[in-house]
């Protein structure tokens, strides 16, 4: 049974940082390029950040500068770092495994003064 399951989320102000974090079962890790939506309220879910390998990474154009994917195969882990939040982050954030039906079930990060 695959799960992803993710972690990090929270409420922080403008400007703060969080850093996401989604551990993978029931599956081959290394063999999925691995990504991060988010779905804000009343909109539709789009991709922020996808990684195949460190040197294979893609940031969406609209957070590139502040959002950085990382992962860890050997703890089966994907990771989002998120700085310089701004309240537009405000989203659920998913995990998936790219080219799967592999959804974890989200972390609501809230961005708020």
């Amino acid at each position: 049974q695959v799960q992803l399951v993710e972690s990090g989320g929270g409420l922080v102000q403008p400007g703060q940082s969080l850093r996401l974090s989604c551990v993978a079962s029931g599956l081959t890790f290394s063999i999925y390029a691995m990504s991060w939506y988010r779905q804000a309220p009343g909109k539709e879910r789009e991709l922020v950040a996808s990684i195949n390998s460190p040197d294979s990474t893609y940031v969406a154009n609209s957070v590139k500068g502040r959002l950085t994917i990382s992962r860890d195969d050997a703890k089966h882990m994907v990771f989002l770092q998120m700085n310089s939040l701004k309240p537009e982050d405000t989203a659920v954030y998913y995990c998936h495994a790219s080219g799967t039906n592999f959804w974890g079930q989200g972390t609501q990060v809230t961005v708020s003064s």
